[in-house]
């Protein structure tokens, strides 16, 4: 009896022990590169990693991932559906899910069937997991041209503002833009009108005519930086990197003449970047890679490792040679940021 009892209590100090390793995979039973996922946005919260993107609703409207570890996910969770009441009808792109004064609000982007045209709207919720109510009137963007991407940024005033995409399909000579407004308290509205700052072409690493995915960071020495998506000269979707002249969201942005990401013998497409720090305080870029589905490859969200320099950031590389290349490119740009510098200087001075 006294051996019957000693198995049954090892049975169940056993069972406790099994238990909750099994639940662990129940509540993140897919991996990274199982899930199809386009613009990915990683929102870090309370020891825990969201993840919101195109592809993620089950069905119309918008999902997010949880997961504990950036390798293994929950199941898709759905934030918002929209009722018959609600405007949008398809075209529901690339959520970003922003903790802003004490609640969770969520840019994102649909199809109007008042006007016909893309746009980025702004929902509300308590909980990053929903569910999210809209709170702008529509789009937040102008109404009468396809808008996408609308991301936000704060700046060291406390000020908000959207940087959002003016597509390209709106543009009368199909060349896209990307451009900055003031946003309202509440984020609801502009208070400003829209300002474009740059457009897609002309830029030293890229071909194509879109300005997909902005995503705005300040380094550790202030310098103000924006990744953005394009096509690359040298093949695929990509990423490229610009500088504010001034520190500000509205200011002249000088473009890095090289793609921070892009595709290579080694490595796939991808972009629509954004920029978040891990648990363990890793400064960490993602995007989706690569930029098209077939049937041996889709889109999944793709996590890599970047350093923050202080005047720019560039991507940790193990190969010696390609850092090195990376650093005497940024080197160079450095001279040619700090001349910029000196004549806004002087002109100021001038005017002054």
């Amino acid at each position: 009896m006294k051996k019957f009892l000693a198995v049954l209590l090892s049975l169940i100090v056993f069972a406790g022990c099994f238990v909750p390793c099994v639940a662990a995979k129940q509540d993140y039973p897919t991996k990274t590169e199982d899930l199809r996922i386009r613009d990915p946005f990683v929102l870090v919260y309370e020891g825990k990693y969201y993840m919101y993107g195109t592809c993620l609703s089950q069905g119309e409207g918008y999902g997010c991932v949880v997961s504990e570890d950036l390798e293994n996910w929950s199941e898709k969770i759905q934030i918002f559906s929209p009722d018959e009441s609600f405007d949008g009808y398809c075209d529901f792109w690339a959520p970003e899910c922003h903790y802003y004064n004490g609640a969770f609000y969520l840019f994102a982007t649909y199809r109007s069937r008042a006007s016909e045209k893309r746009g980025t709207a702004v929902f509300k919720s308590e909980s990053p997991m929903g569910p999210f109510e809209l709170i702008s009137d529509g789009h937040v963007t102008p109404k009468n041209t396809d808008c996408i991407d609308g991301t936000l940024y704060v700046d060291e005033e406390g000020q908000p503002w959207m940087v959002f995409v003016n597509e390209w399909t709106s543009s009368p000579d199909e060349i896209g833009e990307m451009s900055v407004a003031k946003l309202s308290d509440d984020l609801t509205h502009f208070i400003s009108e829209p300002k474009m700052i740059f457009r897609a072409n002309k830029h030293i690493w890229t071909k194509g005519n879109i300005t997909d995915g902005p995503f705005v960071y300040k380094t550790s020495k202030g310098k103000l930086i924006m990744l953005w998506s394009n096509a690359a000269r040298s093949g695929g979707y990509a990423v490229g990197m610009a500088v504010s002249d001034n520190g500000k969201i509205d200011g002249n942005w000088l473009q890095h003449p090289k793609a921070f990401y892009k595709q290579t013998k080694n490595q796939l497409d991808g972009g629509h970047p954004m920029i978040f720090e891990t648990l363990d305080g890793q400064l960490m870029m993602s995007i989706h890679s690569p930029n098209g589905y077939s049937e041996e490859l889709f889109e999944t969200a793709k996590f890599i490792p970047i350093e923050d320099t202080g005047s720019f950031i560039e991507i940790d590389k193990k190969e010696f040679l390609g850092c090195v290349t990376d650093r005497i490119s940024n080197g160079f740009y450095n001279i040619y940021f700090f001349l910029v510098e000196i004549l806004n200087d002087i002109y100021r001075f001038i005017s002054f």
